[in-house]
């Protein structure tokens, strides 16, 4: 069975925090857009021989089903005849909790991965002596 080795680990921990990351901005960047779903995002253990690798992958994205806020606007063109209209359920706080929790689990990762890095080239250098 083939092992992946640290680096692949780390590597694989980092391309799914930068898709989550790319979510989170997305979702910051349309928190005021009428009738916009927050984008969410799941991590899937990666599997070889039926066994967990250790290493991750983003999953397909989803949309929030949490409620849409009520809005009472009557002068927006988007509000219906009751003066409402449907906003965003994206809660600001929540997404930048989100992002600083991804930003540091991908640090974490980038930093196993050039550890692992660098002593493999330690180990190599030892082994061309």
């Amino acid at each position: 069975m083939a092992e992946l080795t640290a680096t692949a680990i780390a590597a694989s921990g980092m391309k799914a925090q930068s898709v989550r990351l790319r979510h989170i901005s997305e979702n910051i960047a349309n928190a005021d857009t009428p009738g916009y779903r927050r984008k969410l995002v799941e991590f899937e253990p990666q599997r070889a021989h039926g066994r967990d690798t250790g290493a991750v992958a983003a999953g397909r994205s989803q949309h929030d089903r949490a409620a849409l806020p009520e809005i009472y606007d009557p002068g927006n063109p988007m509000a219906g005849e009751d003066g409402y209209y449907l906003g965003s359920n994206v809660d600001l706080v929540v997404e930048i909790a989100d992002s600083r929790e991804a930003s540091r689990s991908y640090e974490a990762n980038l930093k196993v991965f050039e550890q692992s890095r660098q002593m493999s080239s330690a180990l190599l250098d030892l082994i061309r002596r």
